[in-house]
């Protein structure tokens, strides 16, 4: 496969919660959602966060405190859409090189008053040291499709 044609994945969810709602939680409740088994950090991880601004850093926060870049907020646009780059390469080692960087951006639709629907696209793949890895390991069962189903969980349960 060239690398040119690494495919964007994509992954949806509707959650019954209004579209203000459905962007808060996904932003600024990330770590009650995210599995703490993602991380690239050498410590365990206690929690990840979203810089809610353009320019803002996406990163994880180690139990002792050390801190580990995943990218960069390119777009923060609330509650319709945000876009982060993700610099994690094949190795799952952070890559500071913002040429290596693939992007996700992340859509909310409402649908109706109660109910939005959440799309997901990781996309330039091919940027990535090691995307095919990548696109690999993230395509599957553990990839975004059952993040964005922890996701959909949290709303479900946060009252």
């Amino acid at each position: 496969m060239s690398t040119a044609t690494i495919p964007a994945i994509h992954g949806t969810v509707t959650v019954n919660t209004p579209i203000e709602r459905a962007f808060r939680i996904f932003t600024e409740s990330f770590t009650t959602w995210w599995p703490a088994e993602h991380h690239i950090g050498e410590a365990d991880m206690a929690e990840a966060i979203i810089e809610p601004r353009e320019g803002g850093r996406w990163y994880e926060r180690g139990v002792d405190g050390s801190e580990c870049d995943w990218g960069h907020v390119l777009t923060w646009e609330p509650p319709q859409r945000f876009v982060v780059t993700w610099q994690i390469n094949g190795q799952w080692q952070y890559d500071p090189d913002p040429e290596h960087a693939s992007e996700i951006e992340v859509r909310f639709t409402p649908e109706g008053s109660d109910q939005t629907t959440v799309t997901l696209e990781h996309r330039l793949l091919h940027k990535l040291v090691g995307g095919e890895a990548i696109r690999d390991s993230i395509s599957g069962g553990g990839g975004w499709g059952a993040v964005l189903a922890e996701y959909a969980k949290a709303v479900a349960n946060e009252g």
